[in-house]
């Protein structure tokens, strides 16, 4: 029997015991991400790290695998250092930033949105799929795994009933977390377009936490979580298409608001003490140097050059430089030659976003195999 997507809300979700106890525990946990990022001044600085941060987890549970020190050096260095997964991981960023702006300034998130977003992400404007054929498939086994619906017409009134989900609170009398992993699942399986779906859903899930109240700035970046239990994302999307049973494809998502919750407060917590520490070491060494936009600059990217520094501070290159290397000199950067250009590390905040980070569970990757659309 094939499988038809059907409209929002869902028919039959009820909010079990153990969801409800696990709702708990991720809501305390956003609560104070929310309030640990507001602790810091300049909020700007978590948009640029976090959302790049998000951005390169995002993009490797897709496969399009870069480094921490090939991404910042792409973007310091842009026209030397650009490669395709580089590429693809500053348009998220781009998207994910742009759609935030989105969301901030209109407080909906309308279908034109998520195309905008979508067309940022994949740089085309090909919008929702038009033409017969696509499949999700095993790109091992090269096995149907689920074919998503077919016709334009109904991608446009799934995605239309969708949005109307999103931003009417009463057509659905359920918590909003459940309703962020019901609307994640609702996207992924209508699949309006022929690339980037995984991407564009994730960011989705961002701005309706903020659309929501949940979060202020979008930092939350679930895709970390979705690599380290990859296998099981697919397995539990596909279980509902294939059961209707809603439980535990809720309970994933919900214990992936919670302990990605939980990194994220400790990451911001260590930019903070990090940017606070250098704040007074400076000001103490160097109290005719130091100013908040100095600080900002050297957190709101672990890279930065003399270029960066001008613009930031207002200041000639010749002073910008001699702050640069009177800062590596003394310990707070390490400095860097690439050619003939300098350019200078924050090696802690680099060390405190590069983390740990193991690579990415090696289940079999679920690829998009669409028709040729030009």
């Amino acid at each position: 029997m094939s499988f038809e997507v059907q409209p929002l809300p869902p028919r039959n979700l009820n909010e079990s015991n153990a969801v409800l106890k696990k709702l708990t525990t991720a809501h305390r946990y956003l609560a104070e991400l929310k309030g640990v990022a507001a602790s810091i001044p300049n909020q700007g600085i978590l948009i640029n790290t976090l959302a790049l941060q998000e951005a390169k987890d995002s993009s490797a549970v897709e496969n399009i695998i870069t480094t921490h020190d090939e991404l910042y050096k792409a973007q310091l260095l842009a026209a030397s250092f650009q490669t395709a997964a580089t590429k693809e991981v500053e348009s998220y960023a781009e998207a994910l930033k742009h759609g935030f702006v989105l969301v901030k300034k209109n407080r909906i998130l309308t279908a034109n949105h998520i195309l905008e977003i979508q067309k940022r992400l994949e740089k085309n404007d090909a919008g929702f799929r038009k033409l017969a054929g696509t499949a999700l498939v095993n790109d091992i086994t090269g096995a149907t795994v689920y074919t998503p619906p077919q016709d334009y017409e109904t991608v446009v009134r799934l995605m239309d009933n969708l949005v109307e989900y999103i931003n009417r609170s009463d057509l659905h009398d359920a918590d909003p977390l459940v309703k962020m992993a019901v609307i994640h699942y609702q996207f992924e399986t209508i699949h309006p377009f022929y690339d980037g779906n995984g991407r564009t859903g994730r960011i989705i899930n961002i701005l309706y936490l903020v659309l929501e109240g949940l979060l202020s700035i979008p930092i939350l970046y679930l895709s970390r979580y979705i690599i380290t239990n990859k296998a099981e994302y697919y397995r539990l999307l596909q279980s509902v298409r294939d059961t209707g049973e809603w439980e535990a494809w809720i309970l994933y998502m919900l214990d992936a608001v919670e302990k990605t919750s939980q990194e994220t407060i400790a990451l911001v917590e260590g930019i903070k003490n990090l940017m606070m520490d250098t704040k007074h070491r400076i000001r103490a060494d160097h109290p005719k140097m130091y100013s908040q936009d100095l600080i900002n600059n050297l957190f709101r990217h672990p890279y930065t050059k003399i270029e960066f520094l001008m613009n930031d501070l207002n200041i000639s290159r010749l002073t910008a430089a001699k702050y640069l290397d009177t800062l590596a000199r003394d310990g707070f950067l390490v400095k860097e030659k690439i050619w003939r250009a300098n350019y200078y590390v924050n090696q802690p905040l680099f060390n405190l976003l590069k983390g740990d980070s193991q690579p990415p569970n090696p289940a079999p990757p679920i690829v998009t195999r669409n028709p040729p659309h030009g």
